[in-house]
This record gives C-alpha cells, sequence and structure tokens, in this order.
C-alpha cells in the first residue's frame, strides 16, 4: 500500500463537502508531479485531506476508490483524475507548524515542494500523522 497526501482550500471543497458527498473525482490537477502521482495511486491506498489556505492543516483520511483516468475536466489535454472515498476525520486535524516542528514530518514533500497539490508521504510520515492526530485506522 501506497500513501498520499491531497491539498484543498475548504472555501471551494471541505472535507465536510468530502463526506456529505461520499465520493468525489479529484479533478483539475494541472502540474506535472501532482499528475505523476496520481497516476501512481492505487485502488485502497491511503490518503490524508490537508485543507490549505488560513487552516494550513491535515484534518481527514480518504482512500483512492478508483485509480487514474482521464481528467473530464481536462477536454483533449493529458490531464489524470482519480476518485477519492473518504474514511474518517481525524481525531485532532495537525497543523502545518506542527509538520514543520516535527523531526519526521518536516521532511515531508507538503514542507519542501509547499506548491505541488498531490504527494507522496512515507509509511513513517504516515504513522507519524496518524499519530499526531490521535486517529486509529
Amino acid at each position: 500500500m501506497n500513501y498520499w497526501l491531497v491539498k484543498q482550500e475548504p472555501e471551494d471543497y471541505a472535507w465536510s463537502d468530502f463526506l456529505k458527498d461520499g465520493q468525489t473525482a479529484w479533478t483539475g490537477v494541472r502540474s506535472l508531479p501532482a499528475r505523476k502521482n496520481l497516476r501512481g495511486m492505487k485502488v485502497k491506498d491511503l490518503v490524508f485531506f490537508y485543507h490549505s489556505g488560513e487552516a494550513k492543516s491535515v484534518v481527514g483520511l480518504a482512500r483512492v476508490a478508483q485509480e487514474a483516468y482521464h481528467d473530464p475536466t481536462a477536454g483533449q489535454e493529458d490531464w489524470a483524475a482519480v476518485d477519492l472515498a473518504p474514511v474518517k476525520p481525524l481525531a485532532k486535524p495537525v497543523a502545518l507548524a506542527q509538520i514543520k516542528a516535527d523531526k519526521i514530518l518536516r521532511e515531508m514533500a507538503l514542507v519542501k515542494q509547499s506548491r505541488l497539490s498531490v504527494m507522496p508521504v512515507t509509511h513513517e510520515q504516515f504513522t507519524r500523522l496518524l499519530g499526531l492526530s490521535e486517529t486509529k485506522i
């Protein structure tokens, strides 16, 4: 299993919207590294949901429900989308400030490549984020 993190502005699509919808197509990603990451996602991989903007915190856990397919919002261009389904909200959101201060997490792409919207998370980082969030899966 692989682990990932996706970023979203809560004003555009919040974790609460995702929970209401029950599943969503993750579309509109227009970055080559992020597209590569979307194409690397496999069904059942776990995905952290990060609120960017003012919130700046990991708030939920999702899973990949459908692997990469052509992004219908891209017209003829070669962009990818995946379907994600919520698993559960984190018991305690993990703020970006906590991530930056943590010895394990400060090496995350979230810190190193802050503009990347879809990124891999190592097993060690995944476990650490779950621990900080006091969330069991």
